[in-house]
C-alpha cells in the first residue's frame, strides 16, 4: 500500500513520482511553492528579479564567467514539470534588459575552471566590473562558486578598500546538494558550503543567501542598496534550485531607496555652527578634495561649495576628476612631497584645511608626507565629521555640506597656484630623434585631453606622471591608488570603455606600463569583441619601473619579456577597417600624433606603443618609491 505522502504526489498530473524518500520531500516542497505561487500578484523568477533590480540602477552590461553552476538550472524543478522550459541564472539576463559580457569565446562551463588562464580572466572581470562601476555608478559580476569566486577576490579586495560599488553574483550548487553534504566538484570535499562565503566576508558590506524565496526579494533588495549607499562591494549567492522560484513581481514596482539617511537635526546644526565659526575666523582657508567625495556622491555638494566659496581648491591623487580643473581657483595636486609645483607651501601653510572625503595612504600622500596638522584641519567623511580632534560620528558631509554653503558670508581667501600644461622650457626641444620623456609627456598629454574624457592610469608611471596634468572639465580618472593591483588598468578601461559606450561613446583612454600590460592583455579581445573604441597607450620602458625606484634598478627580477605590444590587436582578431596600431618613438612622432584629428577622433580601438627611457620616471613616483623603501625596511 502506497504511503499518503505518495499517494498524494500520485494525484498531481505534473508532479513525477520518486520511490526515494529524499525526493519525496524534494517533490513536496515544489508543490508547497506552487501553491504559495499561485497566491502570488505577478510572479517573477528569482534570478530575473535580482537583474531587474540591477537594470533599475542603471546597470546595461553585466561582466562575468560562465560555469556550472551559473548555468544549471533546478534539477528537481526541471524533472517535475513536464512543461517547464530549462533556465539558467545567465538566461535571465537579457530577459531583464541586460547585456551578458564574457570573456574570451573558448572560456565557457567544459573549460578546467581550475585554470590559471581562466584565474587571470575573472580577476579581470572583476576589474572590468570596476571600472564600469566607476563610470557608471554601480556594477555586476557573476562567478561560479568556488574557482571562480576565489578568482574574483583579488578585484572585489581592490574594490572594497577604494568605495568601489559591486555586486558580485555566485551560482552555488542547490540548496539541496548543501543540505546533504554532498562531495561537489569545486568544493573543499569537506561538505562546507559556507567556508567561500565566509572568505568573502571581510570584503563586502553586506551578504545576501537566497535559500528561500520567502525572503529572497527582501534580501535582494537590501544588498542592493546597501552596496549603493555603502559604495562598496556586496555577495549574493544564487544556488541553482533557487533560479527559477517564484517571487512577487509588484515589488519591482516601488523603487529601491538608495537615499542617504538624514543626519540628526540638532547634530547636524551644531557641527555646521562650529564649521562655520572656524571657517570664518580663518585667515587662510582651503579646500583639499579626495577620493570619497566621489565615491559616496558628494560631488554636487562639493562643487556647489567650491564655487559659491571661491576658496582655493586642490585634490589629492586619488581624488582626481573630483573637482572642474579649468575653475579659477582650482590650483592642483596635493600629496605631500610629490605636489605640484607652489601647492605644497600653499596648502601647509593655511590655517585652516577643509578635508573633503580624505583617504591619507602611502601612495595618495607620496609616502606619508602630508605636512598638515590636525589642529587645523576640518574632516568631511561619509559617516562623521571631525573637527581639529572632536569627532562626530554619525554627521555625514552632505547634509553639513549643504548647510555650510547656504550660510558662507564673508570669507578671508588667499589665492593660491595657477597650474596650466605648459611644457617647462628644459623639456621644449623637439630636435630629430629626441627620446619622450615624463615631463614633457604629461603636460603634452593634458592639451591633448578633452572634455568628459574618460582617463585610466595604472599603478606606475602613469598614475604618478598624470597629477602633473591638468584636465578639461567632466574628465573621469580612474586608477587604483590604494589596493594597487598590477595589470588592474587593463580590465578597468574595458569596463569603463563599456559604460563610456552606453552612456554616450566618451573617449576612453588607457595609459598603462608594459610590465603591467603583460598581466591582463587578454582584456582587449573583450574590448574588440564588444566593439569598444579604447584609446591604449602601452609604455613600453623594459619592465617594472615603480619597482625598479623602490629596489633593484637593474635587478633582473624587474625585467620582462619584450612583446610585439601593438601586434595583439591583430593576434585578438580586429578587423583593420576597426581598429589602428601606432609605434611611438619620439618627442616628435608623439607630436605628430597628438596633433592628427583623425587619431584624437577615431571611431575604433586604437593602440600605441610608446617608448621611454626605461629609468625615467615622474618625479612624484622617485619620491614616493624612496619613502615606500624606507618603510618597507623600517624595523
Amino acid at each position: 500500500m502506497k504511503s499518503p505522502i505518495i499517494e498524494l504526489v500520485s494525484l498531481l498530473p505534473s508532479i513525477r513520482v520518486f520511490d526515494d524518500p529524499d525526493h519525496v520531500r524534494s517533490a513536496c516542497y515544489i508543490m508547497a511553492i506552487d501553491i504559495r505561487t499561485s497566491e502570488l500578484k505577478n510572479p517573477i523568477d528569482v534570478a530575473e528579479y535580482l537583474f531587474r533590480r540591477l537594470h533599475e540602477l542603471g546597470v546595461r552590461g553585466v561582466h562575468g564567467v560562465p560555469g556550472d553552476f551559473n548555468l544549471v538550472s533546478s534539477q528537481w524543478t526541471t524533472a517535475c514539470h513536464a512543461e517547464a522550459d530549462s533556465q539558467v541564472a545567465l538566461d535571465s539576463i537579457p530577459k531583464a534588459g541586460l547585456n551578458w559580457v564574457g570573456n574570451c569565446n573558448e572560456l565557457n562551463a567544459g573549460m578546467n575552471t581550475g585554470s590559471h588562464q581562466r584565474t587571470q580572466l575573472i580577476f579581470q572581470k572583476g576589474y572590468a566590473a570596476d571600472g564600469y562601476a566607476r563610470v557608471k555608478g554601480i556594477s555586476a559580476v557573476v562567478t561560479t562558486f568556488g574557482v571562480g569566486e576565489l578568482s574574483l577576490l583579488n578585484a572585489i579586495a581592490g574594490a572594497y578598500s577604494e568605495y568601489v560599488p559591486i555586486v558580485h553574483i555566485v551560482g552555488t550548487p542547490s540548496t539541496l546538494s548543501q543540505r546533504d553534504g554532498l562531495l561537489l566538484h569545486h568544493t573543499l570535499g569537506n561538505g562546507n558550503f559556507d567556508v567561500f562565503a565566509e572568505m568573502s566576508h571581510n570584503i563586502s558590506c553586506a551578504k545576501a543567501k537566497l535559500n528561500d524565496p520567502h525572503d529572497a526579494a527582501m534580501l535582494i533588495d537590501n544588498a542592493i542598496r546597501e552596496c549603493w549607499v555603502q559604495s562598496r562591494p556586496v555577495y549574493i549567492t544564487l544556488p541553482t534550485d533557487m533560479v527559477q522560484k517564484k517571487i512577487e513581481g509588484e515589488r519591482l514596482k516601488t523603487p529601491i531607496d538608495l537615499s542617504f539617511p538624514p543626519n540628526d537635526t540638532e547634530k547636524e546644526d551644531y557641527v555646521v555652527d562650529v564649521v562655520l565659526r572656524y571657517l570664518h575666523a580663518a585667515k587662510s582657508p582651503i579646500i583639499l578634495v579626495d577620493a570619497c567625495a566621489i565615491r559616496h556622491r558628494a560631488l554636487e555638494e562639493v562643487h556647489e561649495f567650491i564655487e559659491k566659496s571661491g576658496l582655493p581648491v586642490f585634490v589629492a591623487p586619488m581624488g582626481k576628476g573630483a573637482v572642474n580643473e579649468t575653475l579659477p581657483n582650482y590650483g592642483g595636486v596635493y600629496a605631500g612631497n610629490g605636489s605640484n609645483a607652489g601647492v605644497a607651501e600653499r596648502v601647509e601653510s593655511s590655517d585652516l584645511v577643509l578635508s573633503i572625503g580624505a583617504i591619507k595612504s602611502d601612495f595618495n600622500t607620496a609616502g606619508f608626507t602630508y605636512r598638515v596638522s590636525q589642529l587645523s584641519t576640518i574632516d568631511f567623511h561619509s559617516g562623521y565629521m571631525r573637527v581639529r580632534y572632536s569627532e562626530y560620528p554619525g554627521v555625514h558631509m552632505h547634509g553639513v555640506l549643504r548647510k555650510v554653503t547656504a550660510r558662507l558670508g564673508k570669507l578671508n581667501i588667499q589665492a593660491g597656484p595657477t597650474p596650466d600644461n605648459e611644457i617647462a622650457k628644459k623639456d621644449q626641444g623637439m630636435s630629430q630623434g629626441e627620446v619622450i620623456t615624463h615631463d614633457w609627456l604629461w603636460p603634452r598629454v593634458g592639451q591633448w585631453l578633452e572634455p568628459n574624457d574618460i582617463v585610466l592610469t595604472e599603478t606606475g608611471t602613469a598614475n604618478f606622471g598624470i597629477w602633473e596634468t591638468k584636465f578639461p572639465e567632466g574628465v573621469t580618472a580612474i586608477s587604483q591608488v590604494l589596493w594597487g593591483s598590477i595589470g588592474y588598468s587593463v580590465g578597468a578601461c574595458q569596463g569603463a570603455a563599456l559604460a563610456a559606450k552606453e552612456t554616450g561613446d566618451r573617449r576612453t583612454i588607457l595609459f598603462v606600463g608594459d610590465g603591467s600590460f603583460e598581466l591582463t592583455a587578454q582584456e582587449v579581445s573583450t574590448m574588440i569583441r564588444n566593439d569598444l573604441k579604447p584609446i591604449i597607450f602601452v609604455i613600453c620602458n623594459e619592465g617594472y619601473t615603480i619597482e625598479r625606484y623602490i629596489h633593484g634598478m637593474d635587478a633582473n627580477y624587474n625585467d620582462i619579456q619584450q612583446w610585439k605590444y601593438k601586434d595583439l590587436v591583430s593576434v585578438f582578431g580586429a578587423d583593420p577597417k576597426k581598429s589602428k596600431t601606432y609605434q611611438v618613438k619620439t618627442k616628435q612622432e608623439a607630436e605628430n600624433l597628438f596633433k592628427d584629428e583623425s587619431f584624437s577622433s577615431a571611431p575604433y580601438l586604437q593602440f600605441v606603443e610608446l617608448y621611454m627611457p626605461k629609468e625615467d620616471a615622474p618625479k612624484a613616483l622617485k619620491l614616493t618609491a624612496e619613502a615606500s623603501a624606507k618603510t618597507n625596511a623600517k624595523q
